[in-house]
């Protein structure tokens, strides 16, 4: 979240035409190219693999019982639950084969020590740069309510511009196809019973 704030600290620089300022410290491009590569880890780490198994043939073998947006789902699922080092997948994929074994090692190595040394960097960064006293004047202070709805609008933002596309792609797809079933038997229903009725 910390990155997030100094991505939002960032906007809110280019916003008003000053230096971005945190805690008395400026952000020049060496810190922002920092905060870009550990903002855009996560979507390389979990969507790449992704894509790469489902135009694939060997990570399309690894779906079992569900094809289609639920299994665009699983495999999704997979990635996210490696990049996040948890490894866990859901029952119709078999992530046991030699693709899925390779592709979520690299994904739980880049999201277990991409953002670790990348945050290491910032902060040396960070405490490298001089305090400049009196600075912060000139720039929105990190505490008001302003920058609260800025960085919560960062975040929103951010996430959804990340991982709303592979979303619609999968989940958000699948419930309306489901919803547009079930509308159907129900309405096929209903018009058999009218039918009957007349």
């Amino acid at each position: 979240m910390l990155l997030v704030a100094l991505l939002a600290v960032f906007a809110t620089g280019l916003m008003i035409g000053r230096t971005p300022l945190y805690l008395g410290k400026s952000l020049g491009p060496p810190e922002m190219k920092m905060i870009v590569l550990y903002t855009v880890i996560a979507p390389l780490g979990i969507l790449v693999p992704t894509v790469v198994a489902v135009v694939t043939q060997s990570g399309l073998a690894g779906l079992t019982v569900n094809t289609g947006t639920h299994g665009f789902t699983e495999i999704l699922y997979a990635f996210a639950s490696a990049f996040a080092n948890n490894g866990q997948n859901f029952a119709g994929l078999n992530a046991n084969t030699p693709f899925y074994n390779v592709a979520t090692i690299v994904a739980m190595m880049l999201g277990r020590f991409v953002p670790g040394v990348t945050a290491l960097a910032l902060a040396g960064l960070f405490a490298s740069r001089r305090l400049r006293l009196g600075a912060e004047l000139d720039s929105v202070p990190t505490g008001s309510p302003p920058f609260g709805v800025v960085l919560v609008g960062t975040a929103l933002i951010v996430g959804g511009l990340t991982f709303f596309p592979a979303l619609a792609l999968g989940p958000v797809a699948e419930h309306f196809r489901l919803n547009d079933h079930a509308t159907a038997v129900v309405l096929h229903a209903r018009f058999s019973n009218e039918a009957g009725h007349t």
